[in-house]
């Protein structure tokens, strides 16, 4: 994707499986990337590996900081912002009688309205080029829901949700928003699940294998590039067949 090189694009949750995945592939095509997250080990080896890599540590958790990260990271890219990939979330499992509010609303807080404040601000600074792209990472669980996960699925799903009114507000002006919804995809979250589980969820995806990281970050490479400037408030779905929309 020649188009992406010399683009200005942050990257949220940079230091997890995804996160890392996607910072790699958009450094092959050339673009120019922040890298956020909250292990400042894993950004620095980041920065350390790829020379025009910026960094900067921020916890998406600090609603009330996104606009002055959103502020620092554009100047650091420049003063110009073409992409944000909001990457970035928590889960906090609990069946539904046991979850408490707390629990209920960190997820909700960190995953649903940071990333429509991350989205938020973001568009303010794309307004002033008449274009830009936004790529909210949700997941699966969203369309099928999953037990012990109300709030993160409702998070999820909310953001689906919000992409789609951010899309139709903003067309005009150029600006695309888009939904990627990875499955199962290969982490160190996943490495943790008892094989046993791993196996019942493998057995209902019929590609019959966990993705990759890398299968995420393909597809928010395409959503940044100009191949999709026609696609709008939509969600991509990569999970192997495991959810066919």
């Amino acid at each position: 994707m020649n188009n992406l090189k010399n683009k200005n694009i942050i990257v949220t949750g940079a230091s997890g499986g995804i996160g890392n995945s996607i910072v790699r592939r958009l450094n092959d095509c050339g673009s120019n990337i922040l890298a956020s997250g909250t292990n400042l080990e894993k950004l620095e080896k980041l920065k350390s590996e790829f020379k025009n890599i910026k960094t900067l540590k921020f916890n998406i958790s600090e609603s009330d900081k996104i606009e002055e990260f959103i502020d620092k990271a554009t100047k650091e890219l420049g003063d110009n912002l073409d992409c944000i990939i909001n990457n970035a979330g928590i889960t906090q499992d609990n069946l539904a009688i046991r979850m408490s509010l707390d629990e209920w609303k960190r997820v909700i807080d960190i995953n649903l309205t940071s990333t429509f404040l991350l989205s938020k601000f973001a568009i303010k600074k794309m307004l002033k080029n008449k274009s830009g792209k936004i790529i909210n990472i949700t997941s699966v669980v969203g369309h099928t829901g999953n037990i012990g996960q109300a709030n993160y699925t409702a998070s999820k799903a909310g953001i689906i949700a919000m992409s789609k009114t951010l899309a139709i507000e903003y067309a005009k002006k150029n600006i695309n928003i888009n939904c990627i919804s990875p499955g199962f995809i290969k982490t160190a979250m996943t490495d943790k699940i008892d094989e046993k589980f791993k196996e019942i969820i493998v057995s209902k995806i019929p590609s019959a294998r966990l993705g990759n990281p890398e299968d995420i970050a393909n597809a928010v490479i395409f959503l940044a590039s100009d191949q999709s400037n026609y696609i709008n408030g939509e969600t991509l779905h990569v999970n192997g067949g495991m959810y066919m929309a």
